[in-house]
């Protein structure tokens, strides 16, 4: 619940501040591509050192607060701003909190929930998350009529949800009372403490997320079909609907049913949506694409995450959802900025056609892998 407060005031914020910085504060486009880029960069980099305090601590709650809490008390900020430093220092805050909470919030769940049901409850998580992430920009668009195009006032607005978030973490949310707390060491001495299985992991998470570029090229595509601009938005809806109602069950079969099938299950429907994407030339069956690429967000995402539970060490479980973040973060830049590349140079047919590929390939690095023994069978 925390986690769907939280998305909703934040992508009700996040859908309308493109244009809000362009068309109220005067910024360009290449202003609101660096911001985008350097946020998403701030948080990924700091979820290391998050999820490794989180371990030598003991505690992960506090840094979860404290994270969230960053979060909320930014939102005011965006209904201030009067200029484009204000934003760029909102979103430096906003995303420094996405990258304290993410790590130990990731290593809490996991720590409270019993393992048989290790998948449901990160499919529910990502089910509630996903969730926010459409209800909000329809709730933005919503407001935005209502107040005939109040940026401000819909800003002030999603300061409500984030306190709520806010405050459901504080009085509800409980922590073990005993968590093991690892002893200090440097990053490279953690990252050798996590174990081949582990790595293991993270290098077939890392070659699934370069086949799984930025949804971005999902809304040209779509705006190349002939969508008009003002519905341009609805991909993102359409897309994050199909995620929310498959990660759940997705998470739920993982734990009566090996993990690796289900992600076998959503590799197959990346490459379905590749395809589709590939040869569509119509809206309909870009649709189909979306929808397509949307089941296969919920039967991977949070699944990869309970295999990350699974694999690392009770105590080193903050510091493994870091190293797992930050790889699959640089990963997802370098996919875009390489499918970018490929549609400039061959169109968006060649770029959908390589991220098919490039899923077959990742599927069967980690079939050989699981064949091998190096990837636990769970």
């Amino acid at each position: 619940m925390v986690s769907l407060f939280m998305d909703v005031s934040s992508e009700m914020i996040h859908a309308l501040l493109p244009v809000f910085l362009v068309s109220v504060l005067g910024a360009s486009v290449t202003a609101v591509g660096f911001l985008e880029g350097t946020a998403e960069a701030i948080a990924s980099i700091t979820k290391v050192f998050s999820g490794t305090l989180s371990d030598r601590i003991g505690k992960r709650k506090r840094l979860v607060v404290l994270g969230y809490g960053l979060a909320a008390v930014t939102k005011p900020l965006f209904a201030l701003a009067p200029a484009v430093g204000w934003i760029f220092a909102a979103r430096f805050i906003d995303r420094v909190g996405k990258g304290i909470r993410g790590a130990p919030r990731d290593a809490l769940i996991a720590d409270v929930t019993p393992a048989a049901v290790r998948g449901a409850a990160f499919g529910l998580r990502q089910t509630l998350d996903t969730a926010g992430a459409f209800a909000g920009p329809l709730l933005a668009v919503a407001l935005m009529a209502a107040t005939h195009g109040a940026f401000r006032t819909v800003f002030w607005i999603a300061v409500i949800p984030a306190a709520v978030a806010v405050a459901l973490l504080i009085l509800f949310v409980r922590e073990p009372e005993r968590t093991q707390a690892a002893r200090p060491q440097s990053p490279l001495r953690t990252a050798g403490s996590l174990g081949p299985a582990y790595w293991w992991l993270v290098l077939v998470a890392g070659l699934f997320t370069l086949a799984r570029f930025s949804e971005a090229f999902l809304i040209l595509k779509v705006s190349d079909a002939g969508l008009a601009t003002a519905y341009v938005p609805m991909v993102l809806v359409v897309m994050n609907v199909a995620y929310a109602l498959s990660a759940y069950p997705a998470g739920w079969l993982s734990d009566r049913a090996s993990r690796w099938t289900v992600l076998a299950a959503g590799a197959a429907l990346l490459i379905g949506a590749d395809l589709v994407l590939a040869r569509s030339v119509s809206i309909a069956g870009a649709s189909v694409g979306i929808v397509l690429w949307g089941l296969h967000m919920g039967f991977t995402q949070g699944l990869f995450a309970a295999l990350v539970a699974d694999s690392a060490p009770a105590e080193r479980r903050g510091s493994a959802f870091g190293f797992f973040n930050l790889i699959s973060g640089v990963a997802l830049l370098a996919a875009s900025a390489a499918a970018g590349i490929v549609w400039d140079r061959y169109g968006a047919g060649a770029m959908f056609t390589t991220g098919a590929a490039l899923t077959a390939a990742s599927t069967i690095v980690a079939a050989a892998l699981l064949a091998t023994g190096r990837l636990s069978r769970r």
